[in-house]
């Protein structure tokens, strides 16, 4: 099997198992592959979290602010070699802060990887929200 797309095949799973973990708010199952110093930059405040224990708190607001169970994956590009990859993707969740009808909330994400003891590891997510 060609080692790229088996590492592709490898970090898609990956993150349909993060996005699953997400759904059904498993804070351990969503933290399973993150790196001890992950670094993320989010849409609400904190801007910016370093470290795994920071990174674990911006669920808490997340929590509070969707709706169950939505946390989708529209697209996703994923680029890797043996080492080192990264992620593209478009994505939606449900915001329940606007309204009782939970309106759909369409993000970017953008997340990076890096091969730790054979393991693919997350170091870095970026979420974005396009302006209006």
């Amino acid at each position: 099997m060609d080692r790229t797309i088996n590492n592709e095949t490898v970090i898609r799973e990956l993150i349909e198992k993060w996005t699953k973990a997400v759904r059904n708010r498993d804070i351990d199952a969503i933290l399973a592959y993150h790196s001890a110093d992950i670094i993320m930059f989010d849409v609400p405040y904190p801007f910016q979290s370093r470290g795994i224990e920071a990174y674990r708190k911006t669920w808490d607001l997340f929590f509070k602010y969707t709706r169950p169970g939505v946390f989708d994956i529209l697209e996703l590009k994923i680029v890797a070699d043996e080492n080192v990859a990264f992620c593209i993707a478009t994505m939606q969740c449900s915001d329940k802060s606007n309204s009782a009808d939970y309106e759909p909330l369409d993000f970017r994400l953008t997340i990076g990887l890096k091969k730790v003891k054979g393991e693919w590891t997350i170091l870095h997510e970026h979420h974005s929200i396009p302006s209006k």
